[in-house]
């Protein structure tokens, strides 16, 4: 089914981005882009991801790295803080 129809993502390509590591919506868009045309799926993504186990937000709250993620590697991929989008309040 699927979940993105800006982009043609399905359920299972957000499911396979979120296998690899994926935890937020903004995680999922800089995947595949779902997400990031008319907003309209991103509700859809975040109930995909749901609230599981997250490696990456173990990481980032000072856990220890997956094995074999390269040394250095940025504890959530894709995160821009302080970044707005135009047209944000």
């Amino acid at each position: 089914m699927y979940v993105c129809s800006c982009f043609g993502i399905t359920e299972d390509q957000v499911k396979k981005h979120a296998d690899g590591g994926a935890c937020t919506p903004r995680q999922i868009a800089s995947a595949c882009k779902a997400g990031t045309d008319c907003g309209g799926c991103v509700r859809r993504i975040q109930a995909l991801l749901g609230r599981g186990d997250c490696a990456r937000r173990d990481l980032a709250a000072g856990g220890t790295a997956p094995t074999g993620a390269p040394a250095g590697a940025p504890a959530v991929l894709g995160a821009t803080p302080d970044v707005r989008l135009p047209g944000a309040a």
